[in-house]
């Protein structure tokens, strides 16, 4: 007996009325489940004197609920009419992960202890009054005096500066001497009752260019405006004049001394400092500020309220555009070269790889005669791409707008590549590769309106450096003539005798008669390329969108020499380009290219800095992993020892010639279903013509068939129904009528079976079935469901046979579908955990799961089926190896379960650190955060590692399930060698290609090191070449220091280099070890300075070279 409270009715007073109504649960537990309960409502009288009693029906509730639902599964208890070996425990669970978690009773859950994220804002609470005060107290005088000015102690105090450091008013007089060298702060007046913004040059404040004391200035523009960090400011300034005129040179001379950059050249009405400049460009490339919003925000601190009378957008967009030109000049070294700027060759400024194969910079000298097993170290891995949304809209001209140093850097030089384009007629290739959109709409890319439809680019595939005139526009899609032109702009910086690997993700197609189209190109970038160098590649990631020719003739996997590469680096220059995009759509050719130019070398250069790190991990890991796959493809070869020396000349000769046989390809194939169909058809036919009369109108193929498909109905309808039980969709499915049309079909199968397999309707008279049995846990009675003798027996027209071919082809089929159907898993597992986020697409995503879990579940049911019925055929022996639950997985789940547990082991020492340390800071730490049932403080960061390890498993890396052989171990003698020969080919190319991973990023290392020293000697020598007696003192002096730190500062990177690879790492978070400082420094190795990053950076961040610190600035 349970007892209720019931609820009150709507409209009485639920402060004074209780209602309790007594039921036992058992009397609810025949009926329907959703059934409503009548019950009995006792309800007392105001007075308390009497009671009344009314009946009236309530919806069941969960307890009635569960015990109607364990009544009907005891009436029908589940049965499967083939039954797998082990019983539940093999077969599959439906991984519907936290989409379809059956309702339960809310936990009865611990009280937490509150504690704020930020302590420090949590105790800001209280004090927000006396910040508040404090606020408004600046918008006084404060405890400035009033009554003279501090510095003459005569005038009185009317003007402060909020720049200066100082909260002290002066006078007027006082506070303009005292700004001679600080023009640029802001001054305010105090009138009596409040400050007014004001200016120095309201105070009477000129400037003076050229040199101090000079005896004839000129007044430069009575409005002149200079743009600064802390807004737009109005200035009054003087050009020297006198005698001294001509040394002075002219106003923008003048400006440029004194780092003030000149919007015009010949009599300047505005300008901006070089540390806005400097600043806008390290914002722009870092956060892609666009400069329409960097602007209006300087806008917004000169006038908050925006009364802003003069404007300087277009000045400001003239200004940054040069400057970030003839900040590259300066970095390529064009200031110290003979012939200056207008010498420049094509990709001369760009930031070149320094761990990429350069022949005579960072390659010894015999690297041409380098034996065979180690001329893989000396290949050039080139990756070519092109991305849609750098689109450029049908605005301005070449001619009105073209680009400062267009094709010195990154872009290809535009005016031969545009008339090669005019000579181009229409393409129409297509692709014949399926997996393929790329080419599919090369030529129907949305071009309407756009000058530029996208960009193709080439970078290093290993280290993603953007190549030299290795970015071009498209005009429309992805056409050959483009990708041509580009590949070949490349190309010709690249050493011809050095071997070549192109990764693009339509290589497959591009590839075709390249070499030909090559020799067409114009004299300026035509090739002639010798194949037998070059190697053509398919990223690993793209790959699996190919067709399965694709995936075995050009996958990394397999290259030798290819190490790890993975050729998907392409795509990451592309996500760091895409804030920059909605900006440069809407400028002119020339403005674009030069800014797209600006990114790609911060690109470079961002990586070149962090290259040391970069070869560190990888190289960490490539160590570990190397071990790992050399153990196992020991273990591998040992055990097939007797194979073995026939697999590796089958690998060599392949590796030597790709004609001939592929190794890693399949040479047998499995029956399916419908041609087993089609095959027995075909025999029962040719029976009947010679004369072999039929026992039945149904021929035994089509009645095996027939019990076969019922089978899957069973199995369909099971699944459905687990779904269902799961809360999906699935509710809405007719399982009554799926049931209705399973019936019908039994009864007949029944009336088929009298004629082929009576010992099965004697099997089924024997059997005590219960009333309540539904359809889809009827036994069908095939001949592999009967014993032995009743198969001898009862069993006619030779359906044994024919169902021991279906059954075989079954396995074969289920097994192919049950692996796409958990790549389709996979695949969409990742998807939604990057971008669902709304409700709406979680409910498509609720859909998509159960779709997928249920095609899962058919599927390793129906090869379950398939092997116990092959099983009870042969005699024990089904041909086919055994499916257990743990073996229904995807490629990513191996290993898995041992690397999670590894990450789980450190994320729980992490935890109680963090615990032990809070403790000592006085937190009281509650029983659920000691248990590790939440994470403390919002969660304990993972290492990159633990990240790494549990989201990025690599088909280099894996041990996996055997359903993702090949063949699996299949029924014949052909096939079983052939998955062998598939796992043991492809368990030699993991091992070897982590040991060439090592020798490469040893390789790399070493290269870096030269490639750095290199640099450092070539700004040495531009050092000496500057013609210090025949020029102007001062800027020979510049000259040479810039030279001089530029080499220090290529030292200091190859120090940060060594260290980089030669510290011992001591985790996330911990303090490193320093860079060694350079031998042209002088700086000190001083204890407890900081962390090695920071003062690796130190080194660096002085110079605009960093990218991140620009020009020193001086006021």
């Amino acid at each position: 007996m349970r007892r209720f409270k019931g609820l009150p009715i709507r409209g009485e007073n639920r402060d004074t009325t209780e209602y309790v109504f007594n039921q036992d649960v058992s009397d609810f537990a025949t009926v329907p489940i959703n059934h409503p309960v009548d019950t009995t409502v006792e309800r007392p009288s105001a007075d308390g004197r009497r009671v009344h009693a009314e009946v009236f029906a309530v919806p069941p509730s969960s307890p009635v609920k569960r015990a109607r639902t364990q009544n009907l599964a005891q009436n029908n208890p589940v049965s499967n009419s083939q039954p797998v070996e082990g019983g539940s425990a093999e077969l599959y669970d439906m991984d519907l992960r936290d989409y379809f978690s059956p309702p339960t009773p809310p936990a009865v859950k611990k009280p937490k202890v509150f504690k704020p994220s930020d302590k420090a804002l949590y105790e800001f609470r209280p004090l927000r009054d006396e910040y508040l005060q404090e606020f408004l107290r600046l918008d006084g005088c404060g405890d400035a005096s009033e009554e003279s000015c501090p510095a003459c102690k005569t005038a009185i105090p009317t003007v402060r500066c909020l720049d200066c450091h100082d909260d002290a008013l002066y006078c007027a007089g006082c506070c303009k001497a005292a700004h001679a060298c600080h023009p640029l702060h802001r001054i305010e007046v105090w009138d009596g009752r409040f400050f007014k913004r004001s200016s120095l040059k309201a105070l009477g404040l000129r400037i003076q260019f050229g040199h101090a004391g000079c005896s004839r200035p000129r007044a430069g523009h009575q409005n002149f405006i200079v743009l600064d960090i802390t807004g737009l400011h109005e200035v009054a300034v003087d050009f020297c004049a006198c005698e001294l005129e001509a040394d002075m040179g002219p106003h923008r001379t003048q400006l440029l001394r004194r780092r003030w950059f000149p919007a015009t050249h010949d009599t300047p009405r505005s300008a901006a400092t070089f540390r806005l400049l400097d600043h806008f460009q390290t914002l722009t490339l870092q956060a892609k500020t666009t400069m329409y919003d960097f602007y209006t925000a300087l806008e917004r601190l000169t006038d908050g309220a925006g009364d802003l009378l003069v404007k300087r957008y277009v000045e400001f967009l003239r200004m940054t555009r040069i400057f970030r030109h003839l900040m590259m000049l300066k970095r390529g070294g064009r200031g110290h070269a003979v012939g200056g700027v207008l010498a420049t060759s094509a990709g001369e400024l760009a930031i070149r790889c320094p761990a990429c194969p350069r022949p005579g910079v960072n390659l010894p000298n015999d690297w041409e005669s380098a034996p065979p097993e180690k001329r893989f170290l000396y290949i050039f891995f080139l990756a070519l791409d092109a991305c849609f949304r750098l689109k450029r809209r049908l605005i301005s001209s070449a001619l009105r707008d073209p680009g400062l140093g267009t094709g010195w850097s990154y872009f290809l030089e535009p005016e031969p590549y545009r008339k090669f384009l005019l000579s181009v007629t229409k393409q129409d290739e297509m692709s014949t590769c399926s997996g393929l959109a790329a080419l599919d709409y090369a030529n129907t890319k949305f071009s309407r309106g756009y000058s530029v439809t996208g960009v193709g680019m080439g970078v290093c595939a290993r280290h993603e450096f953007v190549q030299p005139t290795g970015v071009g526009d498209l005009q429309k899609g992805e056409r050959y003539s483009n990708m041509d032109y580009i590949a070949a702009c490349i190309l010709r910086w690249i050493h011809e005798r050095l071997r070549k690997v192109i990764s693009y993700d339509i290589v497959c197609q591009w590839f075709k008669n390249l070499q030909q189209r090559l020799r067409e190109l114009p004299p300026l970038v035509r090739l002639h390329i010798v194949l037998a160098i070059y190697a053509f590649v398919i990223p690993k990631l793209h790959i699996h969108a190919h067709t399965m020719a694709c995936q075995l003739l050009f996958s990394l996997n397999f290259l030798a020499g290819a190490g790890q590469t993975d050729g998907e680096g392409i795509e990451r220059p592309w996500a760091n380009l895409g804030g920059v995009a909605s900006s440069t759509r809407e400028m002119g050719p020339g403005s674009r290219a030069d800014v797209l130019d600006d990114h790609f070398a911060f690109w470079n250069w961002s990586k070149f800095i962090h290259m040391g790190a970069l070869l560190r991990k990888r190289l960490d890991k490539a160590r570990l992993e190397r071990d790992v796959q050399q153990e196992s493809f020991t273990v591998f070869s040992n055990e097939q020892a007797e194979r073995v020396p026939a697999w590796e000349k089958l690998v060599s000769d392949w590796e030597k010639d790709p004609k001939q046989k592929n190794p890693y390809e399949i040479t047998t194939t499995s029956l399916k279903e419908a041609d087993v169909r089609l095959r027995l058809a075909e025999e029962e036919s040719a029976s009947l013509q010679r004369g072999v009369l039929a026992l039945h109108d149904v021929s035994p193929s089509a009645f095996i068939f027939e019990g076969l498909d019922l089978e899957d109905q069973q199995r369909r309808i099971r699944a459905q129904i687990q779904l269902k039980k799961a809360g999906t969709t699935a509710q809405q499915i007719d399982i009554i009528g799926m049931r209705r049309k399973l019936t019908r079909g039994i009864a007949r199968f029944r009336k088929l079976q009298a004629t082929y397999t009576p010992g099965a309707l004697q099997a089924l008279a024997r059997r005590d079935a219960s009333p309540d049995e539904v359809p889809e846990q009827t036994p069908l009675m095939l001949p592999s469901g009967l014993s032995p003798a009743e198969r001898d027996a009862g069993c006619m027209g030779g359906v044994q046979a024919v169902e021991n071919m279906a059954r075989d082809a079954q396995c074969s089929e289920a097994l192919m579908r049950l692996r796409n159907q958990l790549h389709i898993k996979s695949r969409f597992f990742t998807y939604k955990e990057l971008h669902v986020r709304n409700q709406g697409a979680n409910t498509r995503a609720r859909n998509l799961v159960a779709r997928n879990e249920s095609k899962i579940l058919l599927h390793s049911e129906k090869y379950q089926a398939a092997w116990d019925a092959l099983r009870e055929l042969n005699g024990g022996n089904a041909g086919w190896r055994k499916l257990r639950r743990e073996d229904v997985r995807t490629m990513e789940d191996p290993e898995e379960l041992t690397k999670r547990q590894a990450v789980r082991g450190r994320q729980a020492s992490r935890r109680r650190e963090k615990l032990e340390q809070l403790r000592r800071e006085g937190e009281y730490v509650t029983d659920e955060e000691e248990e590790g049932g939440e994470d403390v403080g919002g969660g304990v960061e993972r290492s990159p590692d633990d990240v790494e390890m549990v989201t990025n498993p690599a088909e280099n890396r894996r041990e996996v399930s055997w359903i993702w052989q090949s063949a699996g171990t299949a029924g014949t003698d052909a096939e079983l060698e052939d998955a062998l020969r598939i796992e043991w080919t492809k368990a030699r190319a993991r091992a070897r290609r982590w040991q060439e991973e090592v020798a490469l990023l040893e390789e790399e290392y070493r290269r870096v090191l030269i490639s750095c020293e290199h640099e450092a000697r070539q700004w040495e020598i531009r050092a000496k070449e500057v013609p210090v007696g025949s020029v102007d003192v001062a800027f020979a002096q510049g000259a040479v220091a810039y030279a001089l730190k530029q080499a220090a500062m290529f030292r200091t990177l190859a120090s940060r280099v060594k260290v980089s690879m030669t510290e011992i790492h001591n985790g996330r978070g911990r303090k490193r070890a320093r860079a060694a400082p350079s031998d042209e420094g002088d700086e000190t190795d001083d204890e407890g300075a900081g962390s090695g990053e920071e003062d690796a950076g130190a080194a660096l961040n002085s110079d605009e070279e960093f990218f991140l610190g620009g020009e020193d600035e001086g006021e």
